[in-house]
C-alpha cells in the first residue's frame, strides 16, 4: 500500500513552503479548499478509514490543511500510528478530542481540511506544526489547531489566558491577529464544572479586540478530554482579504437570540466570501428558545429536531440548504440519542451528509444535543 506523499519539509521556525504539483482538472473538484470525512465502517480496521482518506487525498492531489480526530484516548497510540502508517509523516496541525464513538469503535471519525492544487506554508511553534496558510484570489486563509496552554500546572482560568498566548503566538507567526479570526473550537476537558469561568475569561481577553469583520468568531465549545491533559484546546481559523471583494461577515439566526446575550461570546456563523466561494460556518448549535434558555428539556428527540429547524433556517437565509453541508459533526451526551438524529437525516434523504457522530458533552447539562457544520456555494 502507498501512503500519501510528503513533497518537501517544514523549517523550525515561522513558515516554510510545502510545494504543489500542477492542479487538476476543474472536473474534478470544486472549491479547491474542501473538507474529507472519514469514519469507520463496521468491522473495517483503522488504518482502513486513513486508506480511503489518503486515496481520496491522491485523487484530489491534495495536502492536508488541518486535521480533526475525534476518539477514545485510550486508543490514541492505535490511531495515529494508522494514520501515519496510511498518509506518512504527520505535517499539519492535528487537533485529536476525546470525542468518543456512539458504537464502541475507538475512532468515532476525521474531518480533513484539504487543499488542491495551490502553495501551502506551515506553521510551526518549537518543533510542533501547529498551523498552515494559504491564499485564494481573495484572500490569506490560516487555519491552526491542536493549541492549548503551555502549563498544565495553571488553573484553567490561567490555562485559557495562556491557550491565547499561544494562539497569538502562532498567529503572529503567520503574519495575523487575533482580529482576524472568524472560527474557533474550544475543547474543554470537564467542560460543565468550569464553563462559566471559561466563558468569562474569553469575554475578557475579546473586550479589546477590534476585530476585523466587526463581530465575535463563530465557535464551537464541547467538553473533550486532550491528549496533553489541559484544562482546553483549541483550532482557529483567521482570514485576512488581499481583494477588496473579499471578506467575511456575521450571519445571525432567524431563530435564535445572539449567544453574547445570554454571555457567550461568539456569532451564531460566519460566511467567508472569497476566491469565488461563499463559506458558511454554523457554530455549534443546540436546542435553545430565542431568549437563551434551554428547550424541550428532558427531550432529546424534539432537541435534534429544534435544533435541525434553527440550523436549516440560518442556510436558508444565505440561499442555501443541507445539499451544500461540506462538513459536519454532532455531539450527543448520550449515544443511545443518535438514532433521532438519524431518523431525522433519513426523512430527508440526507443519509450522504458527511457528518462525525461523537459522545461528547455539551455546554448546558441539560443540553442532549449539538451540531456544528459547514456549507459552501459558489458566489453569486
Amino acid at each position: 500500500m502507498s501512503k500519501y506523499p510528503v513533497e518537501s519539509e517544514e523549517l523550525r521556525v515561522g513558515l516554510a513552503p510545502v510545494p504543489r504539483r500542477d492542479p487538476v482538472s476543474p472536473a474534478r473538484k470544486n472549491s479547491p479548499e474542501f473538507v474529507l470525512t472519514e469514519c469507520p465502517k463496521s468491522g473495517e480496521s483503522l488504518n482502513h478509514v486513513f486508506l480511503r482518506l489518503s486515496a481520496e487525498l491522491a485523487a484530489r492531489d491534495a495536502e492536508i490543511l488541518s486535521l480533526m480526530i475525534y476518539g477514545s484516548l485510550a486508543a490514541r497510540a492505535e490511531i495515529e500510528g494508522a494514520m501515519q502508517a496510511m498518509l506518512g509523516e504527520t505535517r499539519w496541525p492535528v487537533t485529536f478530542v476525546e470525542g468518543a464513538s456512539c458504537d464502541g469503535s475507538p475512532l468515532a471519525g476525521v474531518q480533513a481540511f484539504a487543499l488542491s492544487g495551490r502553495m501551502i506554508q506551515r506553521v510551526m511553534l518549537g518543533h510542533r506544526i501547529v498551523g498552515s496558510v494559504y491564499e485564494d484570489a481573495g484572500a490569506r486563509h490560516c487555519l491552526l489547531g491542536g493549541l492549548g496552554p503551555t502549563s498544565l500546572a495553571l488553573l484553567p482560568s490561567a490555562q485559557v489566558q495562556q491557550m491565547f498566548g499561544n494562539l497569538e503566538w502562532a498567529l503572529d507567526q503567520a503574519g495575523f491577529e487575533l482580529a482576524d479570526i472568524v472560527r474557533t473550537w474550544f475543547y474543554n476537558d470537564d467542560i460543565l464544572a468550569w464553563y462559566p469561568e471559561f466563558n468569562r475569561v474569553r469575554t475578557a481577553h475579546y473586550a479589546g479586540v477590534k476585530w476585523r469583520t466587526g463581530s465575535l468568531p463563530a465557535s464551537t465549545g464541547i467538553g473533550a478530554r486532550n491528549a496533553d491533559g489541559a484544562a482546553l484546546t483549541v483550532a482557529a481559523w483567521a482570514v485576512r482579504p488581499i481583494d477588496g471583494r473579499a471578506g467575511a461577515r456575521e450571519i445571525g439566526s432567524p431563530l435564535q437570540c445572539p449567544a453574547p446575550a445570554y454571555g457567550s461570546a461568539f456569532s451564531r456563523a460566519m460566511e467567508i466570501d472569497s476566491g469565488g466561494w461563499r463559506r458558511l460556518t454554523v457554530s455549534g448549535t443546540a436546542s435553545i428558545f430565542p431568549g437563551g434558555n434551554t428547550a424541550w428539556v428532558g427531550n432529546a428527540k424534539k432537541q435534534v429536531d429544534l435544533t435541525m429547524e434553527v440550523i436549516g433556517a440560518i442556510l436558508q437565509s444565505r440561499g442555501m440548504d443541507f445539499s451544500a453541508v461540506t462538513r459536519a459533526t454532532a455531539y450527543y451526551r448520550h449515544p443511545l440519542f443518535k438514532p433521532y438524529f438519524e431518523t431525522w437525516l433519513a426523512a430527508r434523504e440526507l443519509r450522504a451528509m458527511p457528518v462525525v457522530h461523537t459522545h461528547s458533552v455539551v455546554c448546558r447539562d441539560d443540553l442532549l444535543f449539538e451540531i456544528e457544520l459547514d456549507a459552501c456555494a459558489a458566489s453569486g
